[in-house]
């Protein structure tokens, strides 16, 4: 399984996200702003961030220009969890240094599998669907 640091300001999002990967048997990192992010970023290597990109001080994309320019981290898969899905904003979004994105609302049965598309096929979940996720 993965360690996984999620960078998102808002907690209803956070919640549903260490919840479902966490339920996949994934360890979360957490925190609720861009600096906080960085800093746990260089603490802890995780294996993948994912990151918002509308977030109050240091928005997402400021987050991956600095990720980029730290040499321990720039390898570390960058993905934006973002509402932002209008035409164009996929193309920004890589340009920015991000390796993918997913969208908001995040699609609870689909959003672990697009997850660990980031990940190498070692730390992805061992079954399709956990069991202890309520129905």
């Amino acid at each position: 399984m993965a360690r996984i640091l999620i960078i998102e300001d808002n907690p209803a999002n956070m919640q549903l996200m260490v919840y479902l990967l966490r339920a996949f048997g994934h360890e979360t990192l957490e925190a609720q702003a861009g600096q906080a992010g960085l800093a746990t970023a260089q603490n802890d290597l995780p294996d993948l961030i994912l990151c918002d990109l509308q977030m109050p001080g240091m928005d997402g994309y400021e987050v991956a220009r600095r990720l980029k320019l730290i040499p321990g981290l720039k390898a570390i898969s960058l993905v934006a969890v973002t509402a932002y899905a209008m035409v164009g904003d996929r193309d920004r979004i890589l340009a920015a240094g991000f390796d993918g994105y997913i969208s908001k609302p995040i699609n609870a049965e689909q959003f672990v599998k697009q997850v660990e598309i980031f990940l190498p096929p070692d730390k992805h979940a061992g079954s399709s669907k956990p069991s202890n996720l309520q129905s």
